[in-house]
C-alpha cells in the first residue's frame, strides 16, 4: 500500500490574511492584527470605535461572525482562536 500525503493546506500566514480581510469587510475602520500560533490556531486583536458601548461578549461576537465561514465546514482552515482581544479606539 502506497503512503498517501495529505495536503496541509495553505500556509498559516495566508489564512491569517484571509481572517484579517474578513474582519475588515465587516469592520472597515478597525485596526486588525492576526497572529498564527499553530496549525489552524490564531490570536486576533481588533481595535475599533464600533465596540464603544458593547459588552465584551458582543464585541467578540461581531468578530466571530465576520470569520464564521473560515471556521465552518468539514475541514475549516481556522480551527481555533486561542486569544481574541477587542479594544475600543
Amino acid at each position: 500500500m502506497a503512503l498517501q500525503i495529505i495536503n496541509a493546506g495553505p500556509p498559516p500566514e495566508a489564512i491569517a490574511a484571509k481572517i484579517k480581510d474578513a474582519i475588515a469587510i465587516e469592520m472597515p475602520d478597525a485596526v486588525i492584527e492576526v497572529r498564527p500560533r499553530g496549525p489552524g490556531h490564531f490570536e486576533i486583536t481588533v481595535t475599533d470605535s464600533a465596540f464603544e458601548g458593547l459588552s465584551r461578549v458582543k464585541q467578540q461576537q461581531r468578530v466571530y461572525a465576520a470569520i464564521a465561514d473560515l471556521m465552518s465546514g468539514p475541514q475549516p482552515p481556522v480551527h481555533a482562536i486561542d486569544r481574541l482581544e477587542c479594544r475600543v479606539s
